[in-house]
Formats: C-alpha cells, structure tokens, sequence
C-alpha cells in the first residue's frame, strides 16, 4: 500500500510539473521517461526467454500443457469479449462518416516507414525465425516464444545428467540475477512515473488530443472502461476471485503500463507484482504472463475491430452484421499475433486497412489522439493479463 501511495504522489508531482509549460523542464522529463521506457524493453526480452525455458525445464512439458491451455481458454474467451463490447458500442452509438475535406487533408506521410504492403499472412511467418540471434536484436517476441518453447521442452525431455542440471541452474541463476535488477529499477521507478506523469501532460496542455473525432473514441474508449471495469470483474468472481483485492495487488503494473503503454516493457513489474503481492505460484506467474503479453491483447482486438469498421465504413464500404462478425474474428487473430510494444495495434491496423484498400489517410487524423487511447488499451491489457494469471493459478490449484 505504501508503494501504491507513493506512486499516486509521484504521478500528481508530474501532472504539475507538465501543466508548467517550462520547455527545459518538459526535456528532462522526456529523457527520464524514455531512459525508464528503454530499461524495462531491454529487461523484458530475457525475462520472457529465461520464463518460458526455466517453466517447461524446471515443471515439465505435461504440467505446463495444463496451464498453457487454461491460459488460452481465458484469453480467447476474454479477447472475444473485448472485440463483442466495441461492436456493440458501434452499433449503439454509430459513428458517423468525417467530412471529406478532413479525409483529404489528413498527412500518412507519418506511415511512410511502415510496409504496408506486408499481408497479415507475412506476420504470421515472420515469427518463424530463421536466424537464433535475429529476433534478440529486433525483440520480435513471438519469435522469441518460439525458440524458448523449443529449448524449455528439449531441456524437459532430455534425461537427467548432470549436463542437463548445469544448463537448468545456470538458467535459473541468470533468471534471479534479472529479478534481482527488476526490483532494483522498481525501487527507483517513483522518478520515472513523475517524468511520465509530466510528459502527457505536458502533451494534454499543448492540446494534443484537442481535436478528437467524439463518437470514434467514445465507442474505443467506452469499450475498454466496461472491459475494465464490468467484464474482467465478472470473469474473477466467477471463477471465486475479488477482483478488487486482485486489481489492488496488480495495481503497480497496470499503472506502470499506463504510462509505458508496452505491455512487454511492464512485464517485469507484471511478474512481480503476481508473485510477491497476488502471491501467484511462481511456476504458474513465469509461464503464463510471457504468453499473455504476447497473445493476451484486450484492448488492441477491440481497437482493432472499432478502427476497422470505422475506416471501412468511410471508405463507402457497407458495415452489416456480416461484415461485423467477420472482423470480430479477424481482429480476434490479429491481436493474438501483435506485439506489446507502444504503438504496434496502431500499425497492425494500418496494415490491415492497406491489405483492403480502404482509406488509410483516416488514421492520420486518429494519430494525434491514439496516445490517450494507446495508454488506456494497455493498462486492460495488463490487467486483463494479471486476470488471466490469476484464474489460471486459481483453477490449476483446485485440480
């Protein structure tokens, strides 16, 4: 409780400190922010890695094919649920066309570094990695998941040698020393929080997010409160958790993501959080939070779906119930396959849209508000992560 309050502090001290409008002051809190935001990146890659192996070497493959499943079942039923909400919402509250003037003038040239002639097929075989070093240096997750399925599974089936007992304690080792780290950029993560703290609202006074589209980001933005704060809730308390006393032991990471807004950089802050304050088995917090911060994307599929529908429908294409079905499946598939990194639903989207031939430029009038939308989708995905987290540990317990 003490941490908690001390970071509600600190996000208060920055909120001030970005009204100011001082520009040698907004600097600072930009390079502090981004030197927190590349820390958690650099330790979130091994810590994925080193969970993923030392689960199926230390557990088995058997013991974690139960908990893999649980964990699947949760986050499908949950994502679906995240991508029902938003196209119920867009139903009820029908967003209506922007005017074309505001079509043509919106600037794409922001995308220009994004092949977005890439199918959603090329993301697909492109987590299969051809090159052991390539996706470390490029942090391409699932990829990464790949490789240490196949080392954790081959390290639990080999026989037990002393070879064998070498390889798992040296990766053990090297997973203690990274949670050793972990704690330590935790115990100082109050600075970071205020230099987050102080940059949106620095942004938020220089009237970024002034121009919004109203009933887009209502439908986006309302889809994931309920998600938040209806949906999730119901899913614990139906598997006999109080979703109140497991949103207060999370509470670290989903702020921690709300400000990151990379669910793959909060997770180092996820797993401790799990373990040392929701007192998740260790066995099942390293194994099931790599997954969900890989596959567990609440916020995006909604995103995803509702940005879909709507540049489509912009673009004359006619929104039926078909049409809606349809992308509620398709935006299932692909937040399963986006990364936790800031940004990548946006990009994933523009993929998508560029694959249809709808009218991309919309999403340049988005951009300037999707910071808000960005941080808001990733703290559900966090929380929606930890909710997984515990239900899993919850019903593997009563097994």
């Amino acid at each position: 409780m003490k941490k908690v309050v001390i970071w509600i502090g600190a996000l208060a001290a920055g909120a001030v400190l970005g009204v100011l409008g001082i520009h040698w002051l907004d600097q600072v809190m930009n390079v502090i922010a981004t030197v927190y935001t590349r820390l958690f990146q650099l330790l979130a890659v091994p810590t994925i890695v080193l969970a993923v192996i030392t689960t199926f070497a230390t557990f088995g493959s058997n013991g974690s094919g139960r908990i893999f499943g649980r964990t699947l079942t949760y986050t499908l039923l949950t994502t679906f649920a995240a991508a029902a909400i938003g196209a119920l919402l867009f139903v009820l509250i029908k967003p209506g066309n922007l005017p074309l003037a505001d079509i043509s003038q919106a600037d794409s040239s922001q995308f220009s570094a994004l092949n977005t002639n890439l199918s959603y097929l090329d993301h697909i075989l492109g987590v299969v990695p051809n090159n052991i070093v390539r996706p470390f240096l490029e942090g391409n997750v699932l990829s990464l998941l790949v490789l240490a399925f196949a080392v954790g599974i081959g390290l639990s089936k080999l026989p037990d040698s002393d070879n064998k007992a070498v390889v798992v304690k040296g990766l053990t080792g090297l997973q203690d020393l990274l949670f050793l780290l972990i704690r330590g950029l935790i115990w100082t993560l109050p600075l970071g929080i205020v230099a987050f703290s102080a940059q949106l609202s620095a942004q938020l006074s220089a009237g970024v997010i002034a121009d919004s589209i109203g009933k887009y980001v209502l439908v986006v933005l309302g889809g994931n409160f309920i998600q938040f704060f209806v949906v999730l809730p119901l899913f614990l308390l139906a598997n006999g958790l109080n979703p109140v006393h497991v949103l207060g032991r999370m509470s670290p990471a989903v702020l921690m993501a709300l400000f990151t807004k990379s669910s793959a950089a909060t997770l180092p802050v996820t797993m401790e959080s799990a373990e040392n304050r929701l007192g998740v088995r260790k066995e099942v917090a390293r194994f099931v939070l790599p997954i969900c911060t890989t596959i567990n994307m609440n916020g995006c599929a909604a995103f995803i779906l509702v940005t879909s529908l709507f540049v489509m429908q912009n673009g004359g294409t006619p929104i039926t119930m078909g049409t809606i079905l349809l992308w509620i499946l398709i935006s299932v598939i692909s937040a399963i396959g986006n990364a936790g990194v800031p940004m990548g639903c946006f990009f994933l989207t523009l993929s998508l849209m560029s694959g249809i031939g709808a009218p991309v430029a919309i999403l340049g009038i988005i951009l300037p508000i999707y910071t808000v939308i960005d941080m808001v989708e990733t703290a559900e995905n966090v929380w929606s992560d930890s909710c997984v987290c515990a239900m899993t540990d919850k019903s593997i317990g009563q097994d």
